[in-house]
């Protein structure tokens, strides 16, 4: 609180505390208020979705039980000839005359203009849009493919980038810069261009409708060799010469110095990595044609119909993607400073 009351201009506010003050608040507004825009959308109805003007709030049109009717009638306000109001329930509409009913005598109806009614809307959050997918669509199962393409094709690019990056720090031999000139320019090869070669290789290898064809194609990035290559350069020589004269092998250097030490690297690579590999959709659409080995991306997809498309369960799906990535970046945000400040990358 201390902080957060703290003031330029001692016990009056400064010009500056306000502006700063207006720019954080702007800034928040900017990133956070889409996510909570599509948190309150994911439990409205695919009604309340289509709603103009679209409501904040998730509001559900009230409905009442009425005797003699074999499902609830929904509820609106309506202004009467002699402009008393009163809450009557619709039984059918034709055209722009609806015919109601009051709930409290069923027996009387009631012809009103549409124009004179107004629903009754109360807050309501559709849970059914994150039940209903799970239950009918097989949502779990494109959850549990997507966290494991995501956690182990992550462990393998961690393994094999960090490999490559103690190679190319550690040890000095000839070609070295020429070696990491050209892992980096394979950075301006737009993913396009190696699409059909990959298929390729990948349908020669039996991998196609298989997890193991969205994983192992990009094991190795350049980004991640490069991050970890800059880091590694950071680390101490004499520790790396101590511990060959204590006859540790190159393994034991790798695995139990070099990557302890480069964990903020490591972990900034990881948050990297799975953000691409848990939102990748173009790749894994190309390899994996049967629905049983979907991922999260292309179950969102399949939501998409040619003339319909389910919004509510769209956008309730997409909470439940974005809340990993989030966790990920919550438990491993404080390293990502460090890693990128000693790096060098921008």
């Amino acid at each position: 609180m201390g902080f957060l009351t703290r003031r330029r201009g001692g016990k009056r506010l400064h010009w500056t505390d306000w502006a700063t003050w207006a720019y954080l608040a702007f800034g928040i507004l900017l990133m956070f208020g889409p996510i909570v825009w599509l948190l309150l959308s994911s439990f409205k109805t695919q009604a309340g979705l289509q709603e103009f003007p679209p409501t904040f709030l998730p509001l559900s049109q009230v409905t009442v039980e009425v005797e003699g009717s074999p499902r609830p009638l929904p509820l609106f306000r309506v202004t009467m000839e002699d402009g008393s109001v009163r809450e009557l329930a619709e039984v059918r509409r034709i055209g722009i005359v609806s015919t109601m009913i009051d709930p409290a005598d069923p027996d009387e109806r009631i012809s009103v203009p549409i124009e004179a009614r107004e629903p009754i809307r109360a807050f309501q959050l559709a849970t059914e849009n994150y039940t209903t997918p799970l239950e009918q669509f097989d949502f779990g199962r494109y959850l549990w493919n997507s966290v494991f393409v995501t956690v182990i094709a992550t462990m393998i690019t961690l393994v094999i980038n960090s490999m490559a990056a103690f190679a190319l720090s550690i040890y000095e031999f000839k070609g070295r810069n020429l070696a990491m000139g050209f892992i980096i320019s394979t950075l301006m090869i737009p993913i396009t261009i190696v699409l059909v070669p990959t298929y390729v290789v990948v349908a020669s290898l039996g991998m196609v409708n298989s997890l193991w064809g969205v994983i192992i194609p990009g094991a190795a990035t350049p980004t991640g060799v490069f991050l970890l290559r800059q880091y590694m350069l950071t680390l101490p020589k004499e520790l790396i010469e101590a511990a060959r004269m204590d006859k540790a092998s190159e393994w034991q250097i790798y695995w139990r110095i070099v990557l302890p030490l480069s964990l903020p690297a490591l972990a900034v690579l990881a948050i990297f990595s799975i953000m691409w590999r848990w939102n990748d959709f173009l790749w894994p659409l190309i390899v994996l044609n049967q629905t049983e080995v979907y991922t999260l991306q292309l179950g969102l997809n399949a939501f998409q119909g040619e003339l319909n498309t389910q919004w509510n369960y769209v956008l309730a799906m997409t909470v439940v993607t974005l809340l990993p990535v989030a966790l990920v970046f919550a438990f491993l945000q404080r390293f990502i400073t460090t890693g990128i400040a000693s790096s060098g990358m921008k």
